[in-house]
């Protein structure tokens, strides 16, 4: 486990080190690293699909996806605080002399939660719709590199959370099909309210 730990370690100090070498490409990272950014487009995404379909049967099976991306998300986000419980790793920063480009977090390194987010999100997505879920992937992926790139997290730490947030997407879409009745019931509630 040591060696995994040095090896990570490694990785992070060797992409972390070009920070300052590329201004541009630095200014870029900071654009996409932030808290804003990949959370509120995704969200855009979701939102988009929920409603911006005119054939009834492509978005329901949109809005089905939305709705495995929102339980996904809050599935993740108890696993992550609940690991945490458990597992605290120290930042980057807080163990290397390392170059920031984001604010000081005080939460676990592992697993990267806005990761695991980004990653639920994509997944849910993925399940309806494969061109977008795949767009979402990229993106998320290079969310996740753009943290590392940042100081904000190590390299298994990104990696964990993408698996985290991928692994429990799909334990909930395998419930949400066992359980078949109820979702369907939730989008015709939801259109009799007029949300859907």
């Amino acid at each position: 486990m040591e060696a995994v730990s040095q090896a990570d370690e490694k990785v992070f100090l060797w992409i972390n080190h070009w920070v300052g070498d590329f201004p541009l490409f630095d200014r870029a990272i900071e654009w996409v690293v932030s808290d804003y950014l990949v959370p509120v487009v995704f969200s855009v995404v979701l939102l988009g699909l929920w409603f911006g379909w005119r054939s009834q049967a492509m978005r329901e099976r949109h809005q089905r996806g939305v709705m495995l991306a929102g339980i996904g998300v809050g599935t993740v986000s108890a696993a992550v605080m609940t690991m945490n419980l458990f597992y605290f790793r120290l930042r980057p920063f807080a163990t290397h002399d390392v170059e920031m480009l984001f604010y000081v977090p005080t939460d676990s390194s592992f697993p990267a939660n806005p990761v695991a987010v980004t990653f639920a999100m994509a997944t849910g997505v993925w399940m309806a719709n494969r061109k977008m879920g795949t767009a979402m992937y990229i993106i998320a992926s290079i969310y996740g590199f753009s943290r590392v790139y940042a100081g904000v997290f190590y390299p298994l730490d990104v990696v964990g959370g993408a698996l985290i947030g991928v692994v429990a997407t799909c334990l909930v879409h395998l419930v949400l099909k066992r359980i078949e009745p109820l979702p369907t019931l939730c989008l015709k509630v939801a259109r009799f309210l007029c949300i859907a």
